[in-house]
């Protein structure tokens, strides 16, 4: 059964000959045709089956409910608004100036039961011809009438009564939080279009009764609501009217649907045209049940399951069958162990409506990672032709190309582009600056700005993916470092050696491209993808912590400073002794100070800093020289007040406080309030921080280097071919660290809607290896962490979420701008240097501390750290725990803590440089995990591997052969099937189950024992079946 693609309409099915009894579809499996699986449904599911079958149609608007009930104010009667539905319910209070929180509806069985009877003997007028209230109402009365179920006389009662003016819940305190006074103005331009919409669709028609009490056009308060910005722009509205009067003996009961959904005046409190009325009146005396009862259509209209029933109803027993699905599915909450006066939070996540409306889909099965490795998109798929891969992506790209650009039209990219320039710059800076150190000054800071710059630009100009972020990288580093000292101890000419390395490994990855070499990353599965994301951080997190450790050791705290002895805490500054004298006089003859002045009276070393104290030859003589005093401490609350800042201010979307729009700003720019708080503080405080240091003059970092490197003339002939040797081991490097990087950015998590671009990306980093060779600049490649920074900084949300419900992640704003803008800022970071001299490093360290600690959110890996710490009861209900067992998944967990460690241990020494060749050792691990887990716990953990997926695929081919060559004598077996056979669907609610039948069970038992017929249509089988 795992093996099946089960799905209702694509599949032959017939009554089940099992041990069901025929309540059930059996999926018939080739060769022998035995039943593997008994779905038992319903008659009230299978009804529904047929109903939502045609996967073709529109998807139903979103419905507005309101409920409204009859209240007598002053002798008048009038309906007053007593709840509303978008999602969830929302009450009017006892007070009456507001509204309840969300919160889920509870209802009574009884009142679901009262309901279905309500609707099995009251009038359903569907498809209803309607262009106002009164003749809608009229419409409704005479049916009521003509059916037998309203004497004539009571005819004008209920007409009168039906018509009675609504009064909404709009009216506001007195006094408004600033909350509300801040929505006024937001709301006001998202009003003004839909208003003018919905005001040229209301119809004109004169008032044609007097007792009409309702106005035909909506009025001001209804434009002005803004509530209107928490539903959708396509949203209709059903109104539900419920209560007592004293003319009538037996209950009122309508339900209406319009042909087409019409705005009815002042009906609904906002401006949306009505598709659907409900009607209860009643004696007087039950006004808590009639409320009830109009609670619970209330709820079923806004429930996606039964609001499709109500759109696509064609009778009143297809309307039943939607109650009767509603009540298999509902769960019933024992009276003694729950208080019903509790309002239930809205949960953050809700099934799919896609899941339920599928009879067949099983339940608590939940959705597996995947089924062939994590790279996700269709770019790793092998071509098999030259260059195949690479136009492909190209041909995937060049339809996007253009909102490449307007995308990124949106507030939210400015947040990103300045949240990743400082970590840009950041990282550009401290690689130079240990490039520098590992090179002699070959490559700098200056180089670093420039590399980034270049290949950035270039990159996010025509690579696949824009959102992967270039960077230089640890592995690089120490390669870098390595050949430098290979060069000088071999008096090879170091620059000369790297173009040709840089041009050999360029023209390795163009191979790659053209083989399509990018295909291996269908091998990189989650197990892969998490050891090397949570690598990455881990050192991001380590390195930010180390510098800040670093601060204490340059600015070291006087631990055992004493108040009482503040008098004796002072350094001054010695003279040279005489036999200094003559050394000295020939040091200071060059700072154009005489040696008499140096003897004399002329010089106070007293007023000597501490910097001229040590360049005069003096030394500092006292117990307080050696310590600085606040800087260690101001640096530390520096760098943990931005990383915690940052942290508040990203999750305050989520706050109570102020307007959402509000929110999500706070939120988009957190990065850059958290820097800019603490700019400031260290500016008011005045104290001498570490700043950042930027390159102001455009040139070289080493004298006598230029701009270009020449590629002939230093290193004798034979070198230009041995380089190609190391150039291997970069390509390696290059090609695993790229790919990675773009397999984690590409997770179906994210929900790209673009595609990826594998090949198009290795090609341009491969052509930039060869240009920053010949400038004599850093070699680039993918930044994991900056990328998934990156990216989260661009996440898009639904705006217009119903009250209660969390906002839905919509996908990523992909885009090329906000890397573009990056990575220019970068290279004209030269000019900016006197506006970023102001920031403070230990400021930078927390926003990478930051980048680090989110780049782990997400990760199931980490996930399943947690659970080593958490008692058993206390356990989160991840999915896979429900399918796994608990110790399958501490043992997968600790195989790759095992992994991480040895990676770790390997990037702290000099054979960091074999980093790549031990991402591929993960991959080997992983393919060992086959003999200790079985697929069904790979699925959950991990992800298949393509030749088992592959393997899979095989074998559903060749039982589709077989099943071809049996299918012309199948289907002489088979009696032919009525497509429209009758319905018969008795009263007793049957409660949907699924049970496995033993194959043999269900066959042999006589196929005529069905005792029921179903809307069973015949349908060919799908091709992918």
């Amino acid at each position: 059964p795992t093996k099946m693609s089960i799905h209702p309409l694509r599949r032959r099915v017939r009554p089940c000959a099992g041990v069901c009894k025929g309540l059930a579809l059996c999926c018939w499996w080739p060769p022998d045709h035995r039943p593997l699986l008994c779905v038992v449904v319903s008659p009230a599911a299978e009804r529904l089956r047929y109903i939502l079958g045609d996967e073709d149609d529109a998807p139903t608007p979103t419905l507005f409910t309101e409920m409204d009930t009859l209240q007598h104010e002053g002798g008048e009667l009038e309906w007053r608004e007593s709840a509303r539905w978008v999602k969830f319910e929302e009450k009017v209070e006892e007070g009456g100036e507001r509204w309840s929180k969300p919160h889920v509806s509870t209802l009574s069985l009884h009142s679901l039961f009262e309901l279905r009877t309500c609707l099995q003997t009251g009038s359903i007028l569907l498809d209803l011809e309607g262009y106002s209230l009164p003749q809608i109402v009229d419409e409704v009365v005479e049916r009521q009438v003509e059916d037998g179920l309203l004497a004539p006389e009571l005819r004008e009662k209920v007409v009168f009564v039906l018509l009675r003016k609504h009064r909404h819940q709009t009216k506001k305190p007195i006094h408004r939080s600033l909350a509300d006074i801040g929505k006024s103005s937001s709301t006001s331009e998202c009003l003004s279009t839909r208003r003018e919409r919905l005001c040229s669709c209301v119809p004109d028609h004169s008032q044609s009764r007097s007792m009409n009490d309702i106005s035909d056009a909506p009025s001001t308060d209804q434009l002005k609501n803004k509530f209107m910005k928490k539903i959708p722009r396509d949203a209709e509205a059903s109104n539900v009217l419920v209560g007592e009067v004293d003319f009538l003996e037996k209950p009122f009961v309508a339900f209406v649907r319009l042909a087409q959904a019409t705005t009815l005046g002042g009906l609904t409190e906002v401006p949306v045209p009505t598709r659907f009325l409900f009607v209860l009146l009643g004696p007087q005396g039950k006004s808590k049940s009639y409320n009830e009862i109009g609670r619970a259509i209330a709820t079923l209209m806004v429930d996606d399951l039964f609001s499709d029933v109500a759109y696509k109803a064609r009778d009143r027993e297809d309307l039943i069958a939607g109650i009767d699905e509603f009540l298999d599915e509902v769960i019933v909450l024992p009276p003694g162990e729950w208080d019903p006066k509790i309002r239930i939070e809205p949960p953050k996540k809700v099934p799919s409506a896609d899941m339920r409306k599928s009879v067949f889909s099983l339940n608590e099965l939940g959705q597996m990672n995947g089924t062939a490795g994590g790279g996700g998109g269709s770019g790793e798929s092998l071509d098999g032709r030259f260059c195949g891969g690479l136009f492909l992506d190209i041909k995937r790209k060049l339809p996007w190309l253009l909102s490449d650009f307007y995308d990124a039209f949106h507030i939210q990219s400015i947040s990103a582009v300045l949240f990743i320039y400082l970590g840009c710059i950041t990282n550009a800076i401290t690689f130079g600056g240990l490039l520098g150190d590992a090179t002699d000054n070959y490559q700098g800071v200056m180089e670093s700005f420039l590399g980034t710059a270049l290949a950035g630009v270039v990159f996010c100009c025509f690579g696949g993916q824009p959102l992967i972020i270039l960077s230089s990288t640890g592995p690089i580093l120490i390669f870098e470092k390595l050949l430098y000292e290979f060069s000088k101890s071999n008096s090879i000419d170091y620059m000369e050696l790297r173009l040709w390395i840089g041009l050999h490994s360029c023209f390795q990855c163009l191979v790659l491209v053209a083989t399509d070499a990018s295909y291996i990353i269908k091998y990189i599965t989650r197990f892969t993808e998490e050891g090397f994301s949570s690598l990455i951080s881990f050192i991001f997190i380590s390195d930010a912590i180390k510098k800040m450790a670093g601060s204490f050791k340059y600015y070291p705290i006087n631990r055992g400073y004493n108040p009482d002895y503040v008098t004796m805490y002072k350094c001054d500054c010695q003279a040279p002794t005489q036999g200094n004298i003559s050394l000295l006089s020939k040091k200071l003859h060059s700072l154009s100070i005489s040696v008499p002045q140096l003897n004399g009276t002329a010089l106070d070393w007293s007023q000597l800093s501490k910097k001229e104290c040590l360049k005069y030859g003096g030394s500092l003589v006292g117990n307080s020289c050696k310590y600085v005093p606040d800087l260690a401490l101001m640096s530390f609350i520096l760098f943990f007040g931005t990383y915690s800042m940052t942290i508040t201010l990203k999750k305050f979307k989520f706050s109570r406080y102020f307007p959402t729009k509000l929110r999500k700003l706070i939120s988009d720019f957190s990065i850059f309030m958290s820097i800019m708080t603490f700019v400031g503080l260290d500016m008011l405080m005045g104290l001498q921080t570490p700043k950042l240091i930027v390159p102001t003059e455009f040139k070289p970092t080493r004298s006598g280097r230029g701009w270009i490197v020449k590629p002939f003339g230093k290193n004798p002939w034979w070198m230009y071919l041995a380089s190609f040797v190391p150039a291997l081991l970069v390509t390696i490097l290059i090609f695993m660290d790229q790919q990675i990087s773009a397999v984690i950015v590409n997770r179906k998590e994210n929900k790209l809607k673009k595609g990826c671009g594998y090949h198009l990306d290795l090609f341009w980093v491969g052509i930039l290896m060869a240009t920053c060779s010949f400038l004599g600049l850093p070699w680039y490649v993918a930044a994991t962490v900056i990328s998934i920074a990156h990216i989260d900084s661009l996440k898009m949300e639904s705006e217009s979420s119903a009250p209660g419900e969390q906002p839905q992640f919509l996908g990523v704003r992909e885009q090329r701008l906000t890397g573009i803008l990056v990575f220019v800022l970068t290279g004209v970071s030269i000019f900016l240097a006197p506006v970023l001299q102001f920031i403070p490093m230990p400021v930078l360290y927390g926003v990478f501390l930051y980048m680090g600690v989110a780049s782990l959110g997400g990760i199931q890996f980490w996930d399943r750290i947690k659970l080593f710490l958490m008692p058993l009861k206390h356990q989160p209900d991840f999915t896979y725990l429900r399918h796994v067992p608990l110790r399958k998944v501490h043992l997968f967990t600790l195989v790759q803590i095992i992994c991480l460690a040895v990676l770790w241990i390997l990037k702290s020494t000099v054979a960091a440089i074999v980093f790549p060749v031990m991402i591929l050792g993960l991959m080997v691990v992983r393919k060992m995990l086959d003999l200790v887990f079985s697929q069904h716990d790979l699925a959950w953990l991990d992800d298949i591997l393509p030749e088992k997926d592959k393997k899979k695929k095989e074998d559903e081919k060749k039982k589709k052969d077989r099943k071809k060559s049996k299918g012309q004598d199948d289907d002489s077996n088979e009696e032919p099937i009525d497509p429209n056979p009758p319905v018969k669907i008795p009263m007793e609610p049957l409660v949907s189950s699924v049970s496995l039948a033993p194959p043999l069970a269900c066959s042999q038992v006589n196929a005529s024992a069905s005792e029921r017929e179903y809307p069973i249509p015949s349908f060919e089988p799908h091709a992918h079946d």
